[in-house]
């Protein structure tokens, strides 16, 4: 039998494929290893930002807390958004993965596409608040849309008459310290409270523009510096509060259907 030469051209190459294949191994494992913390992770941060648009979270809130509090309070529902109605039978349910997929999603028209989407999933998840004796107390939605570097993620929180905001959280993005990323400045959030998401005639209304904040239901001044940022949530409200978002399912809140 041929001695092994690990000096020869062969033999390096043959220690070189052993090595890659080892290490391979070793970080695939890792990875599957990884995964059920890494998703438990990633819920756990969506828990989070739902309750904290809620108001059911402060500074001094146990991390391990999060999901009790989450599970006491919060009721997920999907929503059909070219109904506005509640559909049961559908679990584990991905907007940005049905986005992407043609039979779970839609495309949208351009002179629609306020927030530069494209396309959205058919269906969107829903989070009712409900207070101690069960009663409905609000309702977080989801929204995104594009701002000037990136895609922008957020939750809208809405009281039961489908049109006052409670609060808003853009818990992901990626748009420019000190300029557009302060859409994540509770200050500049805070101007949202309180206004109406929609008009006399029922349609999408939050206007963010220099001067806008003169408007007292529904004006929100821009943001310093970050035009094309502050453009971005304009369409995105008025994208996801229209006819071809939420429209139809804030109708149906504020008429007690659902």
């Amino acid at each position: 039998m041929a001695k092994f030469n690990k000096d020869s051209v062969g033999g390096t190459l043959t220690v070189v494929v052993v090595l890659s294949l080892i290490c391979s191994l070793i970080v695939a494992g890792g990875a599957v290893l990884l995964k059920p913390a890494q998703e438990e992770q990633k819920a756990l941060d969506k828990q989070k930002n739902i309750l904290s648009v809620a108001g059911l979270l402060n500074a001094n809130t146990p991390k391990t807390q999060i999901k009790e509090i989450y599970a006491k309070n919060i009721e997920p529902k999907i929503v059909d958004l070219a109904t506005g109605e509640y559909v049961e039978g559908i679990n584990n349910f991905d907007a940005k993965l049905a986005a992407k997929d043609p039979a779970q999603s839609v495309a949208i028209s351009p002179e629609v596409d306020k927030a530069g989407l494209r396309t959205r999933a058919k269906y969107a998840e829903v989070y009712l608040v409900k207070n101690p004796d069960g009663q409905l107390n609000q309702v977080v939605i989801p929204i995104y849309g594009t701002g000037l570097w990136s895609v922008m993620y957020g939750f809208v929180s809405v009281q039961p008459d489908g049109n006052t905001l409670k609060g808003i959280t853009f818990y992901d993005h990626g748009e420019t310290p000190g300029l557009g990323g302060e859409i994540e400045n509770p200050r500049w959030q805070a101007n949202f409270i309180g206004k109406k998401l929609l008009n006399e005639k029922g349609e999408s209304a939050i206007t963010i523009a220099k001067g806008a904040s003169i408007d007292k239901e529904h004006g929100i001044d821009a943001l310093s510096g970050a035009t094309l940022t502050s453009k971005g949530v304009d369409g995105t409200f008025k994208y996801w509060f229209g006819q071809n978002g939420f429209g139809p399912y804030l109708a149906k809140l504020k008429a007690g259907a659902n």
